[in-house]
């Protein structure tokens, strides 16, 4: 179903732009300093939908959130998060706490416990002080307000270098509504599903199956689109939640226009994670093109090599074709193309050394553009978003924990 082109104006206020929404950030102890735990709670019960890591070493935030969707129906009131503690291979204490953090929640807010979804983020294997984050989810509650956006987005960093927020009004015929959202993550980012952490929020209504069929819709071309290092995580989520307060009902011939804003919402955040990636000095966009389908385009690019390549400036058209070679999909070498910027460097078997100053001037910029063609002739297409790879990644995770 194509897209609807309708007014979709940037506005502040991140996920609580959308009516309903109300949230606090604050500081419970886990992090030495600084804001480490966060709350996002809509005044009645919403429609909600959750995608989740692909990693088979799941976090038990991710299981109970899993669950507490099932038994709700997809509906929900609240989200808690923390961060500087995964609760990701904890055994049975790590539920235990997870669902501390959920009746917390339930008594402070005022819903019944299935209603709470949880989430978070920060080293595995540490187990969570179930004490300081309650205190926190109490404080949390005292302060939420619709201001409360900003200091949210803060909470949930971990290597993050500042928070992440976007929000957007849409002005249809039946209406206006907005989507607002806020995102963490910086490392550990791979292109397989929500490889970070998220939360989207809506003042249009969409019942729970239609809003998670919009949430996949959104996030395969966004946020399974980036990477930075080829990592996913245990407690990788993202969700969203649908407040229906704006009085604009979502139905067949508005959800193209819902999916349209809602996509170019994620596309922005997503951009922002790779943009801000661990040690990054530059956003890269990779498109592949004349692959056998969408899946075999994907799968072309991600390369370490690329990365480090890209970080010298260094117009390595070979790695670029290497890696398409090395993907194990549809590939002929005869017809293949490599262009870095506006400078084709590689076409039918003929190498352009004479364009490489021209490729290397524009892997000088912010940001920067290196396309394939694999030369198959089919019609696959992706775009991946990335960033270099540089020294200050090893060294941030080289002494991640100490």
């Amino acid at each position: 179903m194509s897209e609807v082109q309708v007014p979709v104006v940037p506005i502040e206020g991140g996920v609580t732009a959308p009516r309903g929404f109300r949230a606090a950030g604050v500081a419970c102890g886990l992090k030495s300093a600084g804001l480490d735990l966060a709350l996002l709670v809509c005044e009645e019960a919403a429609s909600a939908a959750g995608i989740f890591t692909t990693n088979r070493a799941v976090a038990a935030p991710v299981l109970l959130s899993q669950g507490q969707l099932a038994r709700s129906g997809g509906r929900a009131r609240a989200i808690v998060v923390n961060s500087k503690c995964a609760n990701a291979c904890t055994g049975d204490a790590g539920m235990a706490a997870a669902r501390e953090m959920v009746a917390a929640t339930a008594r402070a807010v005022g819903c019944d416990p299935p209603l709470v979804l949880v989430a978070s983020t920060g080293v595995i294997g540490m187990r969570l002080d179930v004490p300081k984050v309650v205190r926190g989810v109490g404080e949390a509650a005292s302060r939420l307000a619709p201001d409360g956006h900003r200091a949210a987005a803060e909470a949930i960093m971990t290597t993050d270098r500042g928070p992440k927020e976007r929000a957007v009004r849409v002005t249809t015929t039946a209406g206006t509504f907005s989507v607002g959202g806020m995102v963490k993550g910086a490392g550990m980012i791979e292109p397989r599903m929500a490889t970070m952490l998220g939360f989207l929020t809506t003042d249009a209504g969409l019942d729970p199956s239609l809003l998670r069929r919009a949430l996949l819709d959104a996030a395969d071309d966004t946020f399974n689109a980036i990477t930075v290092d080829g990592e996913s995580s245990t407690n990788d989520t993202v969700f969203l939640l649908a407040s229906g307060a704006s009085g604009v009902s979502i139905d067949a011939a508005l959800y193209p226009v819902f999916v349209g804003a809602l996509r170019g919402l994620c596309a922005d955040l997503a951009k922002d994670i790779v943009r801000g990636g661990e040690g990054a000095t530059r956003l890269v966009e990779v498109r592949v093109a004349g692959a056998q389908s969408d899946a075999d385009a994907r799968r072309t690019a991600n390369s370490l090599l690329v990365k480090t390549a890209l970080h010298g400036g260094d117009p390595n058209w070979g790695r670029l074709l290497a890696v398409a070679g090395r993907a194990g999909v549809a590939f002929d070498e005869a017809r293949a193309r490599v262009r870095i910027g506006p400078a084709v460097l590689f076409a039918d078997a003929t190498v352009f050394d004479d364009r490489e100053a021209e490729a290397a001037a524009h892997l000088r910029a912010p940001e920067v553009e290196v396309a394939v063609d694999l030369g198959t002739g089919g019609g696959g297409e992706a775009s991946v978003w990335t960033c270099d790879l540089s020294a200050e990644y090893v060294r941030i995770n080289a002494d991640y924990r100490t």
